[in-house]
């Protein structure tokens, strides 16, 4: 039987995980967690992929923009091993690479950049004004345990386990009864304590918060979703940019439009503001959607 962490450590728990331990110049070693996918979530390997590169970069500058691309899925019962290659450093942005490796093959390969603090042209677009704030909405574990029935008794203990980042959907759908719906997602999420003070945390957990429900949101107007036992559903790569500071421990909303779909394949838009409207980020992924039917 699986058993939760207790709601007190499940922040510091993930916090400790995204950390990571230097084992030699720019190679570090991280722990995985199994949240019940069978696989290692993929914003796990992004947030410690993210950290690892950070770990290399000098405080003044900060990660603007990622790209990766997810290989082979993870074993969570094994750790994984981050080679960071330092492939440059400029007056204004550095650059670097990081391959995550488990079982001696690459999982996941993803370039990131960072940018000294610069001051310049500001504009962006306006947060949706007709989406409900996250008082009064459900999180997904509140109704999760309203379908508690369904989910598969082996990873049930997992799905309804207190979470470091509780997620509340505006548009809900249950995956079990799925309808065709449009392409587009929104939810309201924030860690479930406070967060350090250092903003390059907030980044891991945002990186690591930003896979949550990517390549789903491309299976709602086919009336899917990956509990279907006939989908093959897996993200393929995940790109991302910070564009301002944020907070992690303060609502943000994330707006997900799913723009195509074809040859088994979902491509996801993603944009993330703070409750008064600042776009904080943006991030695109293309997820496989194969039906086996």
């Amino acid at each position: 039987m699986n058993h939760c962490t207790p709601v007190d450590n499940v922040l510091d728990e993930l916090l400790a995980l995204l950390k990571l331990e230097k084992i030699e110049e720019n190679i570090f070693r991280g722990n995985s967690q199994d949240l019940g996918f069978g696989n290692v979530f993929g914003g796990q390997v992004l947030g410690q992929a993210l950290s690892a590169a950070t770990q290399t970069v000098g405080d003044d500058r900060t990660a603007h923009s990622l790209h990766a691309y997810f290989m082979r899925p993870g074993d969570p019962a094994k750790p994984i091993v981050y080679e960071v290659d330092c492939i440059r450093d400029g007056k204004s942005f550095t650059t670097r690479r990081v391959v995550a490796i488990q079982n001696g093959r690459a999982i996941l390969s993803m370039s990131a950049s960072f940018q000294v603090a610069e001051t310049g042209f500001e504009h962006q677009d306006a947060m949706p004004g007709d989406i409900p704030g996250p008082e009064g909405l459900l999180s997904e574990v509140e109704l999760a345990r309203r379908i508690s029935d369904k989910i598969p008794e082996s990873i049930r203990n997992q799905i309804l386990c207190a979470k470091p980042i509780e997620i509340r959907p505006v548009n809900p759908m249950n995956p079990f009864a799925p309808k065709k719906e449009s392409p587009d997602r929104y939810v309201w999420f924030k860690t479930i304590q406070a967060m350090p003070e250092d903003l390059s945390v907030h980044k891991y957990i945002l990186a690591y918060a930003s896979d949550f429900g990517l390549v789903s949101t491309s299976l709602r107007p086919h009336g899917r979703t990956f509990w279907d036992p006939k989908m093959q559903v897996a993200s393929l790569d995940h790109a991302m940019w910070f564009h301002r500071e944020f907070r992690m421990d303060d609502w943000l909303l994330y707006e997900i439009h799913s723009p195509n779909a074809s040859r088994s394949r979902g491509l996801n838009h993603g944009r993330i503001y703070t409750r008064d409207g600042t776009l904080v980020a943006s991030t695109v992924q293309e997820g496989l959607i194969r039906y086996r039917g």
